[in-house]
C-alpha cells in the first residue's frame, strides 16, 4: 500500500483540487516534520512543469511550489502568466521580494489586497519590504495601524520585533516580541532565527544552538539560519552536520558564495584528526578568558588599579601574579582578596597562566586620526555588527574593542581557527566604513 503522505504531497501540487493558504501550510508542515518529503515536492514540481498543457490554475500551484523550493526566477516567470488571482499576485509579490525587486513587490502586495487576498497579511508583508528598504518609520506606521486578530499572529509579532531590532537595536522588547510570536506558532522560522541571534550575541551558545536547530527544522528554512547553524557546528567540530547545513543552501542556490566557501572549509576540516573534547574545552576557556573585568562588580580602587596596569580581561588577570598586583600603588590585601573571589567564581586563579605571558601588541599610532575617529577606538567590537563567524574569532583572539582589533595585522587574524579571507574582508569593510584599518593595511 502506498504511503498516504507521499500521495497527499503529490496530490496537492498536481491535482485540480483546491489550492490556497491552508494547502500551502500543509506542504510546509509536512516537510518540516519529515524533510525527506522535500523530494516528493520536487518530483511533483518537475511533473507539473513538464506537462504540455497547463491551466492558469495549475500555473499558480507550480509557481507557488517553485517559490517554496527557492526557485525564485522560475516562480516569477510562472506566476506572471498564472490566473491573475489574489493568491498568484500575493506570491508574485513574495517572489519579487526575494529577487530584491522591492518596489514591484510593494505594488503587487497592494494589488493582491485589492484582488481579495487577506489585507492584513498583505500589509504585514509590505512592512517587511519597507524594512529592507530602510524605510523603518513607514514600516512601523503600517504595523501600528493593524488591529484585531492579525495582532495575535506569529508573523505580525515577528515583523514588529524585526523592525524594532533594526530601528532601536537588540532590546528586551525585541526578545519579548519574538517570544510572543512563538506562542502563536512555535515553528516560526523568523522568530526562532531572531532569538538565536540574540543568544549568539550574549554568548549563550547552547541556547543559540537550540534555536538555530529549531529554525532549521522549518520549511522553507531561512538561509541565514542554515549558514549560522553550520558555523556553530563547525565551532563544535561537528563538520558532518555543518556540511549538511551548507548542502541545504546549495541545493537551492548552487552558486551561493558563502555556502560554497564554508562547505569547502568544513569538508577540509572534517578530514583532519582532532581531539574533540580538548578542542571544546579550549574553546570554552578562550571565551572565559576574554570576559572583560568591567563585567564584574569591583571596588573603585581595584578597578582603577587594574586599569593602570592594563589588565582588561580575565585572561590578563590569570597571566598576572599576586606579587605583580601587590606591587601596584594603592593595591592592598583587600583588593587582592576581592580579585581572588572574582576569579574563583569562574574557576580561575591568579597567576595560573603566568607562564603564558601574552606578547603585547604594538601601540596604536593615533597621530593621523581625527578626534571623531579617536572617539571610536574604545567602542566595543560588537558595534561593528560582525557575522557570527567573525565575531567568534574576535572572542578567541580576546579582542574586545575596536582599538584592540586595529592593533592586529591581517596575518594575526588569519591564524585564528575558522577565520578565512571572507571574514577578513568583512572586518576590513567594517573598519573602512569608519575610515579605519588594520595594522599593516
Amino acid at each position: 500500500m502506498a504511503d498516504a503522505s507521499v500521495l497527499d504531497m503529490r496530490d496537492i501540487v498536481v491535482s485540480n483540487h483546491s489550492f490556497g493558504p491552508s494547502e500551502i501550510r500543509q506542504i510546509c508542515t509536512t516537510i518540516s516534520e519529515d524533510y525527506s518529503q522535500l523530494g516528493i515536492l520536487r518530483d511533483a514540481v518537475t511533473e507539473l512543469a513538464q506537462g504540455t498543457e497547463r491551466s492558469p490554475a495549475q500555473a499558480v500551484r507550480l509557481g507557488v511550489s517553485q517559490y517554496l523550493l527557492g526557485k525564485f526566477s522560475e516562480a516569477w516567470e510562472t506566476l506572471s502568466h498564472a490566473d491573475g488571482g489574489a493568491l498568484a499576485i500575493f506570491y508574485l509579490a513574495k517572489t519579487e521580494f526575494q529577487l530584491l525587486r522591492y518596489d514591484d513587490s510593494v505594488a503587487h502586495f497592494a494589488a493582491a489586497k485589492a484582488a481579495g487576498y487577506d489585507g492584513d497579511q498583505c500589509q504585514i508583508s509590505t512592512a517587511e519590504v519597507l524594512r529592507y528598504q530602510g524605510k523603518l518609520q513607514e514600516a512601523m506606521d503600517i504595523l501600528d495601524n493593524i488591529f484585531g486578530p492579525a495582532e495575535q499572529t506569529a508573523e505580525y509579532n515577528y515583523q514588529r520585533g524585526a523592525t524594532v531590532a533594526v530601528r532601536d537595536g537588540h532590546t528586551e522588547e525585541v526578545s519579548r516580541l519574538y517570544n510572543r510570536a512563538l506562542q502563536y506558532d512555535d515553528r516560526h522560522p523568523g522568530a526562532l532565527f531572531g532569538l538565536a541571534l540574540e543568544s549568539d550575541r550574549r554568548g549563550s551558545d547552547d541556547h543559540a544552538l537550540q534555536m538555530y536547530e529549531r529554525a532549521a527544522s522549518c520549511f522553507p528554512a531561512h538561509i541565514g539560519t542554515l549558514i549560522n547553524l553550520g558555523i556553530v557546528y563547525e565551532d563544535r567540530n561537528d563538520f558532518a552536520k555543518a556540511q549538511a547545513c551548507y548542502k541545504r543552501v546549495l541545493d537551492v542556490f548552487p552558486d551561493h558564495p558563502r555556502a560554497r566557501l564554508y562547505m569547502k572549509d568544513a569538508s577540509a576540516s572534517g578530514n583532519v584528526f582532532y581531539d574533540e573534547d580538548s578542542a571544546r574545552q579550549s574553546e570554552r576557556l578562550s571565551q572565559l578568558l576574554s570576559i572583560s573585568v568591567n563585567d564584574f562588580e569591583l571596588s573603585v580602587r581595584s578597578r582603577n588599579c587594574l586599569q593602570k596596569m592594563g589588565v582588561e580581561t580575565l585572561g590578563d588577570l590569570v597571566r598576572t601574579s599576586e606579587q605583580q598586583l601587590l606591587s601596584s600603588k594603592n593595591f592592598g590585601d583587600t583588593s587582592l582578596q576581592e580579585i581572588r573571589e572574582m576569579l574563583s567564581s569562574k574557576g580561575l586563579g591568579l597567576g595560573q597562566l603566568s607562564d603564558q605571558q601574552r606578547e603585547p601588541d604594538p601601540p596604536l599610532d593615533t597621530s593621523g586620526l581625527t578626534p571623531d575617529q579617536q572617539a571610536i577606538l574604545d567602542r566595543p567590537i560588537s558595534d561593528l555588527n560582525l557575522s557570527v563567524r567573525a565575531r567568534k574569532c574576535m572572542v578567541r583572539l580576546g579582542i574586545n574593542t575596536i582599538s584592540e582589533l586595529m592593533r592586529k595585522t591581517a596575518d594575526d587574524l588569519l591564524e585564528s581557527k575558522n577565520f578565512g579571507v571572507t571574514s577578513l574582508n568583512e572586518v576590513r569593510a567594517k573598519l573602512e566604513g569608519m575610515s579605519l584599518k588594520l595594522r599593516g593595511d
